[in-house]
């Protein structure tokens, strides 16, 4: 037998008079904060009406970073932004494109039935 067992088998267990103290530690489960980059890179290449495509992919980035540094109150603000400017983005953009597809419709009728009652003429 090695001395040190000899000298542990001699002298017992440990004994101690206070109780066991635990420690816990809470981890906090990573909340996903959407940052909506994609649909705002999106917005930014066809449909940047008003620059609203490009402004929210600024708030999109801001909202990655804070995100990054551990700021998740502060990442959820900037996707909040990010996500209002891409809808109002994305309204305006069907708007606008739905506008210019009537308009060109009618003036392409309208222009149509004036060559045919010239012709006429």
């Amino acid at each position: 037998m090695v001395k040190e067992e000899h000298e542990v088998s001699v002298m017992g267990p440990p004994y101690n008079t206070a109780p066991m103290a635990s420690t816990v530690i809470n981890i906090r489960s990573e909340t996903a904060v959407p940052d909506h980059i994609v649909w705002s890179l999106f917005n930014t290449l066809f449909l940047n009406c008003c620059c609203l495509g490009f402004v929210a992919f600024a708030y999109s980035v801001k909202s990655r970073d804070r995100k990054m540094v551990g700021d998740v109150i502060g990442a959820q603000s900037y996707a909040s932004t990010a996500k209002c400017l891409n809808i109002f983005s994305l309204i305006f953009s069907l708007l606008l494109t739905t506008g210019l597809i009537i308009l060109l419709a009618t003036g392409t009728v309208i222009s149509l039935q004036a060559i045919s009652q010239m012709m006429k003429n």
